[in-house]
């Protein structure tokens, strides 16, 4: 599997915060292991590394966006605020406590509308740049997923700001359709994932901080070890072809109760793991705009258009025609030349 790449975009702007607060910009580039100029996209890692030589020069876990610094040491301080919620739902709340005390501005709200769950970020008077909000979305939404042991389907982006120049990386990165100049900065996504249950263990919170901040940056990445074999299984046969649930645990050589037992302890399911993958699929398929949304429909296990459409809401938050619409009001990249 291909490592996930952030665009050198990113590391721009991280870097513009620390010359903005007079730091020099050589010397941390150097302590996370990168060049002087970074033409090309980065791992995780690397910009995990990045994160944190930017916090170690400048004391400031948040790039000197808030109100006040995010001293060293907070993430560890939010992580720990939230381990023994029972529910995200209260996890969330309390880590918004949290943040609103650390930052004090921009700050955080959990709005439950409609079925849909809403962190909206207000923010005395202009708005913050887009990567501010960003920022704060990475260390929510990372800790969120890490502490229900599943990745949160995501369903709109807002922005309260313009859209910066050229960077297409920021319509690209959440996976879903991103709209700037909104009057409110909001994150939302199935208010169904507020009552699933905190799954972390304080050796498991050891584990997750030594890969902290770069394992935020792929909202985590739960593809622990049933996960990864259950869909390493249905990936290598047609999804017309996908068994259920004891037939596959007859093929993965053991018994149905023992499957669902540890698929449990992963945090996941065989509906909601099938579920995903069909909305990855879809979505992939719309963004390659080679077929018609009747045709993506039948491709991804639908006999009729309209359950499609009724899933893909569900999944998504939009229909699949305003999906692939707002996927074209997205601005083409900016290429950076090499020297």
């Amino acid at each position: 599997m291909e490592p996930q790449m952030i665009s050198p975009g990113f590391v721009d702007d991280a870097l513009a915060c620390l010359r903005r607060q007079g730091f020099a910009v050589e010397p941390v580039l150097r302590a996370a292991g990168l060049p002087t100029t970074v033409y090309e996209s980065v791992t995780t890692q690397e910009y995990g590394r990045l994160w944190l030589a930017i916090a170690d020069a400048s004391d400031d876990e948040f790039f000197g966006l808030s109100a006040r610094p995010m001293r060293r040491g907070s993430f560890t301080l939010l992580a720990q605020v939230v381990l023994h919620a029972e529910t995200l739902r209260q996890a969330l709340r309390r880590a918004l406590q949290f943040l609103r005390v650390v930052l004090d501005d921009p700050r955080g709200e959990l709005i439950v509308t409609d079925g849909q769950a809403q962190i909206v970020l207000a923010g005395e008077g202009t708005p913050y740049p887009a990567f501010a909000y960003r920022t704060f979305w990475l260390i929510l939404l990372g800790l969120a997923c890490w502490l229900i042991g599943r990745r949160i389907p995501l369903q709109r982006i807002d922005f309260a700001c313009s859209s910066p120049d050229h960077r297409a990386d920021y319509h690209q990165f959440f996976g879903v359709p991103v709209h700037f100049d909104q009057p409110d900065s909001c994150l939302a996504f199935d208010a169904a994932y507020l009552d699933l249950p905190t799954i972390r263990s304080e050796q498991a919170l050891k584990t997750f901080l030594r890969s902290a901040p770069s394992n935020l940056l792929v909202r985590y990445n739960h593809d622990t070890r049933w996960v990864t074999k259950m869909r390493s299984h249905l990936k290598s046969v047609p999804l017309a072809e996908w068994p259920d649930f004891d037939t596959l645990a007859r093929q993965l050589r053991m018994t149905p109760a023992t499957l669902r037992r540890r698929l449990r302890s992963e945090g996941q399911s065989f509906a909601s793991i099938k579920e995903e993958m069909r909305s990855t699929l879809a979505q992939s398929l719309l963004r390659e705009r080679g077929l018609s949304v009747a045709d993506i429909a039948s491709e991804v296990g639908f006999t009729e258009p309209s359950a499609f459409h009724r899933a893909f809401r569900k999944w998504t938050g939009t229909s699949p025609g305003a999906f692939r619409r707002d996927l074209s009001d997205t601005k083409p990249a900016h290429r950076i030349k090499r020297s």
